[in-house]
């Protein structure tokens, strides 16, 4: 099951009391005090681990505390710190407070780590307390408690190129024919209810990562079909590529369903409706979609100047596609370092 949000609570552990204790030796008189600090808590940790692609772990266990530090002990022994919690996240997660959703942490990178709640601090034993005046304290501290923390954790996919477009537009087929994803496929609309990821690799050995995006229907940003939930998906991706069903059994307008698409990303983030698309004709596989494709060319070049003719079933222009996808990105990422510097 695909799992992108996820609410739990954390605790980070207790630091451990300090001790209060004198020397009790034979042959040495007058024994000074002698107790030891406790151990600090543990931590909790959220690491990026890139071999994970869901949050189901963290939504089926919603408490996650950290050892408490142990007490100090005589002869001016420190307790044992409490072992350090960690929690295994997949990259793209955003950490945030779950009252204010403020964000805490975006975690994108493969062993990234982030200290969501450090461990309370060990309490002083008496041995701490000794001075000229005050030759046998008997005053320790105890450990400080830590709280309770709850937090709101969602996962947006890490995606070089997010596919959209209607339900039933050839997006699975799509995935499964360029890469080793295998999505569910079917000849009826939500066949896929979950995003799918796939990793393209071109014959120079390049690859990048293609994501799915399911659930873009009229409406989808005011939580219609799928909604939102996998829209937020696309916002991480540097390329879209718009697929429009071409086949002889869609009775729809292309260009109408290309409106559909671009008001909902427009509705749903500006940003996200202004990144760089590529324009796919899908499912022309037979005579009637080639001339139905035929029929709008000149359309769609005036809205986009990116456009490509494919069959996934035959693979028909698949490879020149992937090779304009690897083109747009490398350029794309030569932008954000350019920028970047």
């Amino acid at each position: 099951m695909f799992i992108d949000e996820a609410i739990i609570s954390i605790r980070a552990g207790n630091g451990g009391a300090g001790c209060c204790s004198f020397r009790r030796e034979k042959y040495i008189p007058l024994g000074g005090p002698d107790g030891g600090d406790g151990g600090d808590g543990g931590d909790i940790i959220f690491e990026v681990d890139s071999q994970l692609s869901t949050l189901t772990d963290l939504k089926n266990n919603r408490l996650y505390k950290a050892n408490c530090g142990s007490s100090g002990k005589g002869k001016t022994m420190t307790g044992k710190r409490g072992k350090h919690l960690v929690i295994k996240v997949p990259a793209g997660t955003l950490v945030k407070d779950r009252d204010k959703l403020t964000l805490l942490a975006d975690l994108t990178e493969h062993k990234t780590q982030y200290v969501a709640a450090h461990g309370g601090k060990g309490g002083r034993g008496n041995a701490r307390f000794k001075s000229s005046r005050n030759r046998a304290p008997r005053k320790f501290d105890l450990g400080i408690e830590t709280d309770e923390k709850k937090l709101f954790l969602e996962l947006k996919l890490l995606a070089d190129v997010a596919v959209i477009g209607l339900p039933n537009a050839g997006k699975s087929t799509f995935i499964s024919k360029i890469s080793h994803a295998r999505p569910k496929i079917a000849d009826y609309p939500f066949t896929t209810l979950i995003p799918n990821l796939g990793v393209v690799q071109l014959d120079d050995f390049s690859t990048f990562v293609a994501a799915d995006i399911p659930g873009l229907v009229e409406g989808a940003h005011r939580g219609k079909g799928l909604g939102i939930r996998f829209l937020k998906h696309t916002e991480r991706s540097r390329l879209l590529v718009h697929l429009l069903d071409f086949s002889s059994g869609n009775i729809r307008d292309p260009l109408d369903d290309y409106r559909i698409v671009q008001n909902e990303l427009e509705c749903f983030s500006k940003r996200l409706y202004e990144r760089p698309q590529i324009l796919v004709a899908s499912k022309v596989d037979h005579t009637e979609a080639k001339e139905k494709f035929q029929e709008f060319e000149l359309q769609l070049n005036e809205v986009n100047a990116d456009v490509h003719v494919i069959s996934s079933m035959t693979g028909e222009g698949l490879p020149k596609l992937l090779w304009r996808i690897k083109a747009m990105i490398d350029k794309l990422k030569a932008e954000e370092s350019g920028s970047s510097n």
